[in-house]
C-alpha cells in the first residue's frame, strides 16, 4: 500500500499538470483571438470599402469595437467573479463567434459596424477573463511565466495581424478575415469546456446581479469614450454634438455613482478605488494605454513621411518593441523579488519617460535603426513596468475579487489608450496647423502618404508634430512614476497563495 500512494500522487499530478496545460493553450488562442482582431482588419479597410461602401463611417469598425470591449470589463469582471470564470470565458467566446459569423456576412458598411460591436461584446469577456485566470492557475512565485506567455501572444499577433489580413483580402476575400475565428475559437472553446475545472466554492444563499448598475456602466462609458472617439474626427471639439455628449456622460456619472452606492453587489464597488494599491496600479496603467499612443499611432506616420520608408519598414520599426516587451516582462521576477513590485514598475517607467524624452532629439531626418533603437528599448521598460503591477495587485485580492481588479486595471488601460488618441490627435493637429499656416491636419497627410508626395515642408511640419507627441507620452509616463512615488504602498500587500 505504502508504494501505491506515491504512484497515485504522481499520476494525480501528471493529470492535472496535464489540464492545466491544455487550459493555458486555451488562454493563448483566446488571446490570440482578441490580440489579431484588433489589427487584422486595418490592412483590408480598402477592400471592405470598395466592396460596402461607406468610406465616411469605416473608422468605426475600429471604434465600435474598441468601445464595446471597454466598457464591458467591468460587467465581465464581476460577473466572473460570481458565477466562476468557466461560463463567462464560455459565454464571451460564443458571442465572440457569433460576431465572427455575422460580421462575414455583413451585407453593407451599417450591419459590419453593428456586427464588430457583437464581436467587441465577446472581446471584453476574453481579454479579462484570460488575465483572471491566468492568475487562478499558477501561484505568486510561477505568475510571471504564464503572463508572459500572453504577452508574446499580444506582440506575435500584433505583428503578424496586419499582415494576415493584408494577405486574405488580396488573395482570398475580405470576409475571410472573420471566418478564420471559428476554427481558432473552436478549438480554445472545445479545450475550456473539456479541461477547465474551477474548484468547488462555498454556494451563496442569493445571487444578486447589479444589472442596473451594468446598464448605467455600459451607457455611461459607451457615451464618454464616443464623445472621445468622435470629438476633433466627425465633429469639432466644442461643437454642439460634442458638448451634448460629454454633458450626457457626466449626467450619466453621476447615475452610475448613485445606482452602484445603492447596490447590493456592485458591478464597480467602491473598494477598487478605497484600495491603494488598487488604485495606484488602475491609475499607473491608465497612464500606460496614454503613453502607448504615441509611438503606436504616430510612429508609422513619421517612419513613412520624415524617414521615408516603405510601409513594411515603417511597420518593422515600430514592431520591435514587441518584441522586448515580452522577454522583459518574463525577467522582471529576477527584479521584484529582490526590490519589489512598485520600485520595479518605477523603475521600468522612469526609464521609459527617458527614452521617450529623448526621442525628440533624434537628428532630422534621421536613419531608421534610431527610432528602431528607441523602440526596441521602450519595449524592455515598458515589460519592467507593467507585468509586477499586474501579477502584484492581482496577489492582494482573493478568489472572488480578483475578476472585478483585474477588469478594473485593464478598463483604465483601455480608456487611457482612448483618450489618448483623442488628446494627442488634437496635439498634432494643432501643431501641423501652427506650422503649416492652417492648411494641414492628420488626414491630410495620410492622404499625402497615400499620393506618395509628401513636401518638405509638410515633412518637417509632421517631425515637430510627432515630437510634441513624444513629449506628451513622457508627461504621461511621469505622471505613472509619481502615482506609484506617492500613492503605491512601498511593498504590496500580497496574500498567501
Amino acid at each position: 500500500m505504502g508504494s501505491t500512494r506515491p504512484a497515485t500522487r504522481d499520476s494525480t499530478r501528471r493529470t492535472a499538470a496535464s489540464r492545466r496545460g491544455a487550459v493555458v493553450a486555451a488562454l493563448m488562442l483566446a488571446m490570440a483571438l482578441a490580440a489579431l482582431d484588433a489589427t487584422i482588419v486595418s490592412t483590408a479597410v480598402p477592400q471592405i470599402v470598395g466592396d460596402l461602401g461607406g468610406f465616411s463611417v469605416f473608422s468605426w469598425l475600429f471604434s465600435g469595437y474598441l468601445l464595446a470591449v471597454t466598457v464591458t470589463l467591468p460587467v465581465y469582471g464581476k460577473l466572473s467573479d460570481t458565477f466562476g470564470r468557466k461560463p463567462v470565458l464560455v459565454a464571451g467566446a460564443a458571442v465572440f463567434l457569433l460576431g465572427s459569423v455575422l460580421c462575414a456576412a455583413a451585407w453593407n458598411m451599417g450591419a459590419l459596424i453593428a456586427f464588430r460591436v457583437v464581436q467587441g461584446l465577446g472581446g471584453g469577456a476574453l481579454q479579462g477573463t484570460v488575465q483572471t485566470l491566468a492568475a487562478d492557475l499558477y501561484p505568486l512565485k510561477e505568475r510571471p511565466k504564464i503572463q508572459s506567455k500572453l504577452s508574446t501572444v499580444w506582440a506575435v499577433s500584433a505583428v503578424a495581424g496586419p499582415g494576415l489580413g493584408g494577405v486574405l483580402a488580396a488573395y482570398a476575400d475580405w470576409r475571410w478575415i472573420f471566418l478564420i475565428n471559428l476554427p481558432i475559437g473552436s478549438a480554445a472553446l472545445w479545450l475550456i469546456v473539456r479541461h477547465l475545472h474551477e474548484p468547488a466554492r462555498t454556494p451563496r444563499a442569493r445571487v444578486r446581479v447589479d444589472w442596473a448598475g451594468a446598464l448605467a456602466v455600459f451607457a455611461c462609458g459607451g457615451v464618454l469614450l464616443t464623445a472621445l472617439v468622435q470629438g476633433g474626427v466627425a465633429w469639432p471639439w466644442l461643437s454642439a454634438p460634442s458638448l451634448a455628449l460629454f454633458a450626457l456622460g457626466l449626467a450619466l456619472v453621476a447615475v452610475v455613482v448613485w445606482v452602484e452606492r445603492r447596490a447590493p453587489e456592485p458591478i464597480i464597488p467602491g473598494w477598487v478605488w478605497r484600495r491603494r494599491t488598487i488604485a495606484a496600479v488602475n491609475l499607473a496603467l491608465g497612464a500606460l494605454g496614454l503613453l502607448m499612443v504615441a509611438p503606436s499611432v504616430f510612429l508609422p506616420t513619421y517612419a513613412q513621411s520624415v524617414l521615408g520608408l516603405a510601409p513594411v519598414a515603417a511597420g518593422f520599426v515600430l514592431s520591435v518593441w514587441t518584441l522586448s516587451w515580452p522577454v522583459s516582462a518574463a525577467l522582471s521576477q529576477h527584479v521584484y523579488r529582490r526590490i519589489g513590485f512598485r520600485n520595479t514598475a518605477m523603475l521600468g517607467i522612469g526609464t521609459a519617460a527617458l527614452i521617450l524624452l529623448a526621442f525628440p532629439f533624434l537628428p532630422y531626418p534621421g536613419a531608421a535603426w534610431q527610432p528602431a533603437l528607441l523602440m526596441l528599448l521602450l519595449g524592455g521598460a515598458l515589460g519592467l513596468f507593467q507585468l509586477p503591477l499586474m501579477v502584484g495587485v492581482q496577489s492582494t485580492v482573493e478568489w472572488e475579487e480578483r475578476g472585478t481588479t483585474t477588469a478594473s486595471v485593464l478598463f483604465c488601460r483601455q480608456t487611457g489608450q482612448t483618450v489618448g488618441a483623442s488628446l494627442f490627435g488634437a496635439v498634432a493637429n494643432g501643431v501641423l496647423a501652427a506650422r503649416l499656416g492652417g492648411a494641414g491636419d492628420l488626414d491630410s497627410v495620410t492622404r499625402a502618404l497615400d499620393a506618395g508626395t509628401v513636401p518638405e515642408a509638410t515633412r518637417h511640419a509632421i517631425a515637430d508634430a510627432v515630437h510634441a507627441v513624444y513629449l506628451g507620452a513622457a508627461g504621461a509616463a511621469a505622471l505613472a512614476f509619481l502615482v506609484l512615488l506617492f500613492l503605491a504602498p512601498r511593498r504590496f500587500p500580497v496574500l498567501k497563495d
